[in-house]
């Protein structure tokens, strides 16, 4: 064993810890806590999601305890940065991790993604790395290093909550949908350019999206990690998934269960995305901020 170090994302959705020791894993796990539910539309964190955030990081502690992690970072995204009482969040955290949450910026989120999605990934050209959250997308283009970054208020949770009320979604609500997507998407891609690009995908909407694509009956990281998905199968899969309703959706083995209802707005996103950037195929990469959280404790520099 040698230093093992221990990297928390809270996001908007879920929770997530990685514990790696000199690019090994020992540690990946996941909670759905949909930590931002109502924030769109309250503008405050729900005591309760913060008790199911609270029950997840004590597991991790657990963890990260019995690997005699030193080093650890806990980074907080798109929910944490809108709410009014972000503060009983903060709290909450250091009595349970014993230190703070850092609150990124969407820049920060941005850079932190990339490192992770490009790692692994042969040399050649620039990528356009699209991480789809619960609150937040961000859009950053690079070669090794960022070259632009932006980071929008589009995501699986927000776009649900704020329009996708029916299940399954009315046609109207489905058009007012994409009028919103559309609108971050033309604006993001106006700040990180528009010429060609290798489009690369990760976090949830996009793991979920290539399992269904792949047929598999259980998240298989070994399978989608790499895969590439073409624009003709997300159509497809947008179309089935937002003319479903919740149990025709919970129904498809490969959707986890705590995001069966905002993956018809996730993929809603994924498909704008590829067709404003004219990608005709999605490289999905199972390696995000997560990891480049954990390479920035590795190796800071």
């Amino acid at each position: 064993m040698g230093n093992p170090v221990a990297a928390i994302d809270c996001g908007t959705n879920s929770i997530r810890l990685l514990i790696t020791d000199d690019g090994r894993d020992l540690e990946r796990e996941m909670h759905i806590v949909r930590l931002g539910a109502g924030v769109d539309r309250t503008g405050r964190l729900d005591p309760a999601a913060i008790e199911r955030t609270r029950v997840a990081l004590a597991e991790y502690v657990e963890l990260i305890k019995r690997h005699d992690v030193d080093r650890v970072r806990m980074v907080a995204t798109s929910a944490t940065r809108d709410s009014a009482n972000a503060a009983d969040f903060h709290e909450m955290v250091r009595a349970t991790l014993g230190r703070p949450a850092e609150v990124i910026s969407g820049d920060e989120e941005a850079a932190l993604s990339f490192r992770g999605a490009v790692d692994g990934l042969p040399d050649g050209g620039e990528r356009l790395v699209i991480d789809i959250g619960g609150g937040s997308t961000e859009f950053v283009r690079g070669t090794r290093e960022v070259l632009a970054a932006i980071s929008m208020d589009i995501g699986s949770v927000r776009m649900t909550e704020r329009h996708l009320r029916t299940d399954p979604p009315t046609a109207d609500e489905l058009a007012a949908a994409t009028a919103d997507i559309d609108a971050a998407v033309r604006h993001a891609l106006g700040v990180v350019g528009t010429g060609p690009v290798t489009l690369v995908g990760v976090a949830g909407t996009v793991t979920t999206v290539a399992g269904i694509a792949l047929g598999l009956e259980s998240y298989r990281p070994e399978l989608t990690h790499h895969a590439v998905v073409p624009l003709a199968a997300v159509e497809e899969i947008a179309q089935r998934l937002t003319s479903l309703d919740h149990a025709g959706r919970a129904a498809i083995k490969a959707i986890h269960p705590g995001r069966v209802d905002v993956i018809g707005a996730g993929v809603l996103i994924l498909r704008q995305i590829m067709r404003h950037t004219g990608s005709a195929e999605l490289v999905v990469s199972e390696h995000d901020i997560l990891d480049g959280i954990a390479t920035s404790l590795a190796d800071p520099a």
